[in-house]
């Protein structure tokens, strides 16, 4: 039996256990008695993670972009022709897997025969199986689903917003790569960023609901074996990185009935501590509604002159590896909502805050983080979020209270610069010609 981890939060009412699996896998049981649970096996592994050595290699390997995406999609194919969701399928669950900038991961929920489910995970993940030949077919699939995402508005607005913001931060490669990219791969390749970042040690396995921790760890021992020990040395060239955008438009034109746009924030200041990025992260969603919410001058006065949509989307990502805010609908003319931003923002940090506005938005973003812990699905996921940036989620709520007024308008003042700012846009196809 592993040493366990009890972490509780008593006011939430919550708790996880954690250990070590023999194996070298770190393991959270967050136990909740609700009718589905929901397990996630995740690899510290995505898109940005391009070039790499172990510590023991005289030289880096550089591999195409994409290969991550690649990778999981043919973690699902085993061998002798068998699918994991066909395995799946006898147990009942619901299983998915996705890849993000900085790490790939396998999932499933089920309301029954969960052990059985943990058993197929743990087991397709831990048992990869390329050939050429699946490889080439592979290669056609993922091609197609590139040129699907390149004819796709908001793909194409997230994608633009990004390649403008950073000129070296990995950030602007595109998850599933490129189809000339996507080519280079080969079975070789594959197994050699399998041995390297699946390694039991690089890993998490996240398990929420109505489970025990004892049968998790027998569910281990039955399907896992011993991972090597090693080190993973990867390279960012985030150092050279500037501080300000690197162009301030990106434009494109696709099948859009109305221009939509994203104005992006970039922000370098990202401290190596965990909790303060958490802080910092919640601190900017408290401003971002101070700022942009429904109830918020800008939403109204655009809304009320027909320059937006109902539908404005605010978001900020703050990581170990990059920081942006962002803001985003569509309008038939993004240039003059541009320009309104700007003078908005110049407005508020001239005349400040109000503390009323800011009450009211903290307790929003509470309530909301409050209100998360009623999801095994939301807990798993933000779990591993947290887990992979180093931070703790039954610390959240504290982090928020914390969080005062003062703090906020630093926030208002040192991320909110024009020389940060650039713009996406994508309009209608012959609008660039009128």
């Amino acid at each position: 039996m592993a040493d366990i981890i009890l972490k509780e939060n008593k006011m939430l009412g919550e708790k996880y256990y954690a250990f070590k699996h023999k194996t070298g896998l770190d393991v959270y049981v967050f136990p909740k008695k609700m009718t589905t649970s929901y397990a996630l096996f995740a690899t510290r592994y995505g898109a940005i993670d391009n070039k790499f050595k172990l510590a023991d290699d005289e030289k880096f390997t550089e591999v195409p972009d994409g290969i991550a995406h690649f990778l999981e999609h043919k973690m699902f194919e085993c061998e002798g022709g068998v699918d994991a969701f066909e395995l799946y399928a006898k147990t009942g669950a619901s299983a998915n897997a996705y890849t993000s900038n900085a790490m790939t991961a396998y999932l499933f929920s089920s309301t029954e025969k969960f052990y059985e489910s943990l058993e197929i995970l743990l087991d397709f993940v831990t048992h990869p199986y390329f050939t050429e030949q699946t490889v080439q077919k592979e290669q056609g699939i993922i091609g197609e689903e590139i040129r699907m995402y390149d004819d796709h508005p908001g793909a194409r607005l997230e994608k633009g917003l990004l390649q403008a913001m950073y000129k070296y931060n990995k950030m602007r490669i595109d998850v599933a790569g490129t189809v000339e990219s996507i080519a280079k791969i080969d079975a070789e390749i594959l197994y050699k960023c399998y041995n390297t970042f699946y390694n039991l040690r690089n890993m998490v396995l996240v398990i929420c609901g109505d489970v025990d921790y004892k049968e998790v760890e027998k569910t281990c021992d039955k399907i896992l074996r011993n991972a090597p020990k090693q080190e993973i040395i990867r390279a960012y060239d985030d150092e050279k990185e500037p501080r300000e955008v690197f162009e301030k438009r990106a434009k494109c034109a696709l099948s859009v009935s109305k221009p939509i746009f994203a104005i992006g924030i970039k922000d370098m200041d990202i401290s190596s501590d965990p909790d303060k990025r958490m802080r910092k992260a919640y601190a900017m969603n408290i401003l971002n509604d101070m700022l942009f919410s429904q109830s918020s001058e800008f939403y109204n006065e655009l809304y009320d002159k027909n320059l937006i949509s109902h539908d404005l989307s605010y978001s900020f990502e703050h990581t170990q590896r990059c920081s942006f805010n962002q803001l985003s609908s569509e309008s038939q003319d993004p240039e003059k909502i541009y320009d309104f931003f700007v003078s908005y923002i110049k407005k508020i940090q001239k005349n400040g805050l109000d503390r009323e506005t800011f009450e009211l938005a903290k307790r929003t973003i509470y309530a909301s983080c409050i209100k998360s812990f009623d999801s095994t699905e939301e807990i798993a996921n933000n779990m591993v979020y947290n887990l992979f940036d180093g931070a703790d989620i039954l610390d959240t709520p504290d982090i928020i209270n914390s969080i005062d007024f003062e703090y906020v308008s630093e926030l208002l003042s040192s991320m909110f610069k024009e020389e940060y700012y650039a713009m996406s846009v994508v309009e209608p196809i012959g609008k660039e010609q009128k």
